[in-house]
């Protein structure tokens, strides 16, 4: 059943509407495009498995979780989810949040690249794993509504996010080479999400 979209996409808080100022801002149209579907994977998933989760945290890791790739904040040696993670702490040390929540953005960010986070230990490290899983790679999207998802990803296209975000993530591979970049460039798993995503919106 196809949902309210206008609920489920819309920032949960004023400071998670400047986080995906902040996004917009630094990334391509593209890449918002994607941490929005992100975001929206992540609280359907939530909601599925009836996970408890903070959805302003949620929000603020799902729109700032790519800044590593990004012109402005592609960190020479660092990993570019830990550069992002970085740049996520700075934004919430500049919307007033306590250190640990500060350090949970980071973790939350740091953790989407790992193979898979467990619920139990981090709620939105995980939600924000496997939706980006599934927006990347294509993994199991039996798992959401086929509707939701087309009618999401009608409302924020994919364009040509795997050819994009493929051309990034060779970039941190080559540069980068004991990351968890290099693992994803060699896995091929950005084309085959495409196809994945092909067939979903055929």
């Amino acid at each position: 059943m196809i949902r309210d979209l206008d609920r489920l996409l819309a920032p949960p808080t004023p400071t998670a509407a400047l986080a995906l100022e902040a996004v917009s801002r630094w990334s391509s149209a593209v890449l918002v495009d994607h941490g929005i579907r992100s975001w929206a994977w992540a609280r359907l998933r939530a909601e599925a498995l009836g996970l408890d989760h903070d959805p302003e945290l949620l929000f603020v890791a799902a729109m700032l979780h790519d800044l590593g790739v990004t012109p402005a904040f592609d960190a020479h040696e660092m990993a570019f989810e830990s550069a992002g993670g970085a740049a996520a702490w700075l934004f919430a040390a500049g919307a007033g949040w306590p250190a640990a929540r500060r350090e949970r953005a980071r973790e939350v960010i740091e953790r989407h690249m790992w193979l898979s986070v467990d619920p139990a230990l981090d709620p939105e490290g995980h939600l924000l794993e496997v939706a980006t899983s599934l927006d990347v790679s294509g993994v199991a999207p039996e798992l959401w509504d086929a509707e939701t998802l087309r009618a999401v990803t009608r409302r924020h296209p994919r364009r040509d996010f795997a050819a994009q975000f493929a051309g990034c993530i060779h970039a941190q591979a080559r540069r980068k080479p004991g990351t968890p970049a290099a693992r994803l460039d060699a896995s091929q798993r950005i084309a085959e999400g495409g196809r994945v995503w092909d067939d979903i919106l055929a």
